[in-house]
C-alpha cells in the first residue's frame, strides 16, 4: 500500500511486487475502488506483478478541486503513473470507468501497454436515457450522501444473480457498505462520467492483443456495447460471463479470473516464444 503524486493528486495504490514479473495494472470502475480486483489479484501474482490503484477523488486517493474529474484526467493519470513507476510496457486492464481509460492509452500510448483488458465497458457517450436519472441521484450523492440512493444503484451494478441468491447475502451488505462509505465528492468523478467524450473512432488505431469481457447480465454496458468493441478492435477477443452484471470482477470472480489469467499467459508465452526464436523485443535489443 502506497501513495504518489500525479499531476498534483495525491493517487493511492497497492503493488503485489516482484519486479522481475510482468506487469498488470488494474483500473476499477465508478464508486468503487482496486478492491473490486482482489480475487484478481489473488489469482495473476503468482506469475505477475499486479498494480492497482484508486482513480483521483475515489477510494483512498486525494479529492481534486472542480466540479467534475474528466475521464481524460484519470487518462493522463493512468499514463503518468505507469511512467513514474516505470510499469511500462504493461498489461492494463480496466472496468467500467476504467475501461474508458484502457482504452484511451491503447489508442494513444500503445509504447506503454503490451495487452489491454476491457471489462464492461463501452467506447460511446453515455447514452441520453441515463443521463437524467443519473444526474437525479447524483445530486443526492453531493448534498446527502449515498445512503439514500444505495437500493437504487445496487442493481445497476450488480446483475440479477447475484443480488437473488440466497446465499450471497454477506457479500451483497459488504458491498452495499463500500457503496455508501463514498465520499459525498464522489459527485465529481460521476459528472465525468456523465459528460465524457465518445472514443470509437478512436478504436481503430488499437493494434495490441486485447480482451472484452462483460457480463450477460450487465444492464448498465449491455454485452450489445461490448459487441460493438470486439467489431472495431482487430484481432480482439470476447468472454461473455455467465450470471454476472457489471461488477463481474466480484460477481464471478473464479471466471474472470480464468479468463484474464488465460488471455494473459497467452500473450506473454508468444513474447517468450519470439524472444527465444530471436524475434522478440529482448533478442533483437542486443543485436
Amino acid at each position: 500500500m502506497a501513495k504518489i503524486s500525479i499531476n498534483g493528486c495525491e493517487l493511492y495504490y497497492e503493488d503485489s511486487g516482484g519486479h522481475d514479473k510482468p506487469v498488470v495494472v488494474l483500473s476499477h470502475g465508478l464508486l468503487w475502488s482496486s478492491a473490486m480486483f482482489q480475487a484478481q489479484v489473488e489469482a495473476l501474482s503468482d506469475r505477475y506483478r499486479v498494480i492497482c490503484y484508486d482513480h483521483r477523488g475515489q477510494g483512498r486517493s486525494a479529492v481534486p478541486r472542480g466540479r467534475v474529474v474528466t475521464i481524460e484526467a484519470c487518462y493522463r493519470d493512468a499514463v503518468a503513473l505507469i511512467e513514474a513507476l516505470n510499469l511500462g510496457p504493461c498489461h492494463f486492464g480496466g472496468l467500467s470507468m476504467g475501461g474508458f481509460v484502457a482504452m484511451r492509452i491503447a489508442a494513444r500510448r500503445p509504447d506503454l501497454l503490451r495487452s489491454c483488458v476491457l471489462m464492461e465497458t463501452s467506447a460511446d457517450p453515455e447514452p441520453l436515457e441515463n443521463v437524467g436519472p443519473y444526474r437525479r441521484l447524483n445530486l443526492v450523492a453531493r448534498w446527502i450522501g449515498l445512503r439514500l440512493v444505495a437500493d437504487k444503484v445496487m442493481p445497476i451494478m450488480f446483475g440479477r444473480s447475484f443480488m437473488t441468491d440466497p446465499q450471497r447475502g454477506a457479500e451483497r451488505e459488504l458491498w452495499r457498505g463500500r457503496l455508501m462509505a463514498n465520499r459525498r465528492s464522489i459527485y465529481k468523478a460521476v459528472n465525468g462520467v456523465i459528460e465524457r467524450a465518445g472514443v470509437y473512432h478512436e478504436l481503430r488505431r488499437i493494434e495490441l492483443p486485447t480482451l472484452i469481457i462483460v457480463g450477460d447480465e450487465d444492464t448498465a454496458t449491455t454485452p450489445e456495447k461490448s459487441r460493438r468493441l470486439h467489431e472495431a478492435i482487430s484481432g480482439s477477443k470476447l468472454v461473455l460471463i455467465e450470471g454476472a452484471g457489471h461488477t463481474s470482477s466480484v460477481e464471478q470472480p473464479v471466471s474472470v479470473s480464468f479468463a484474464l489469467r488465460q488471455f494473459l499467459d497467452e500473450v506473454e508465452d508468444a513474447r517468450e516464444r519470439e524472444a527465444s526464436d530471436g524475434d522478440g523485443p529482448e533478442r533483437r535489443a542486443d543485436t
